[in-house]
């Protein structure tokens, strides 16, 4: 017997909603059906650009939208403790290891090499490097990186994924080389804390756009370590802009709030052509 699909949406409240969001929204709505949950969740460990206007904002919006579920929201930031101790236990097994490389140390010693998701390859300068006490005492942290030759190692090989419609796609997690998983500036990266909630969520079915479909591979690689469940995923075509670039919260794409502001009502949102072209194109 199939039990229904758990989907989620999972914005960051780094600024207003747009009608990204609302194709995602909708797509994950859609994908749990009648008798499927669909769950909500606030991905908000970067408290720099996350605000608590910009959560009230997001949860008023979707509320608006007829998009906010009727069971409880996770809101990451609370949740920082539970992300640390898997931070912690991937440290204990020595799958992780401290970095003190800036973005330009980087840089360099990338020469221009590039991982799936097009972030500059980490060439694994501090994997063989001692712990840096002076680093430490001088006020400056590591991130903390896992070893991901190590990682495959341990789980004998590259995991793949089911993506709907599609069926196994190989995984390239052999090719991102040392991925940080707890950062220098919020404590936590997106993939550690993505994959643990998608696991204590119990979260079947992942839908979210292309821009995240290199970075399933390394979600994969998160779950077989941790023995969490592998969930089905379904990438969707995203909206784009006249330049071809996906919106963007930060380049001031058309937002739900200004729609609503400009008298739009939420029916005509969800129906917005850009949004129904998404929707048709996934």
């Amino acid at each position: 017997m199939t039990l229904p699909p758990v989907t989620r949406f999972a914005p960051s409240p780094t600024g207003y909603l747009h009608l990204g969001h609302v194709v995602s929204a909708l797509h994950a709505r859609k994908t749990a059906g009648p008798s499927g949950r669909f769950l909500v969740r606030i991905e908000d460990i970067d408290t720099t650009r996350c605000t608590p206007a910009l959560t009230e904002a997001l949860r008023e919006d979707l509320q608006w939208l007829g998009l906010w579920p009727v069971e409880p929201v996770l809101q990451q930031s609370r949740h920082m403790g539970a992300y640390a101790s898997v931070l912690d236990h991937l440290r204990q097994r020595g799958l992780l290891y401290p970095c003190f490389c800036t973005r330009s140390d980087i840089a360099a010693a990338a020469s221009g090499q590039r991982a799936p998701d097009g972030s500059a390859l980490y060439p694994g300068t501090c994997r063989t490097r001692a712990l840096n006490t002076g680093a430490l005492e001088s006020g400056r942290a590591p991130t903390w990186r896992l070893d991901m030759q190590r990682a495959l190692n341990e789980i004998h090989g590259v995991p793949s994924w089911y993506e709907a419609g599609h069926g196994r796609i190989a995984g390239r997690a052999d090719e991102f080389g040392d991925i940080v998983l707890g950062r220098r500036d919020t404590g936590m990266s997106y993939h550690l804390c993505v994959t643990h909630d998608d696991a204590l969520q119990g979260v079947t079915c992942i839908t979210r756009g292309q821009d995240l479909y290199a970075a399933t591979s390394i979600h994969r690689v998160i779950q077989t370590l941790m023995k969490w469940p592998e969930p089905e995923y379904r990438h969707h075509a995203l909206i784009l802009d006249e330049s071809g670039k996906k919106l963007s919260k930060r380049d001031g794409a058309e937002g739900v709030r200004a729609l609503r502001a400009m008298g739009w009502p939420a029916e005509n949102v969800l129906t917005h052509p850009l949004v129904v072209q998404a929707l048709a194109d996934s």
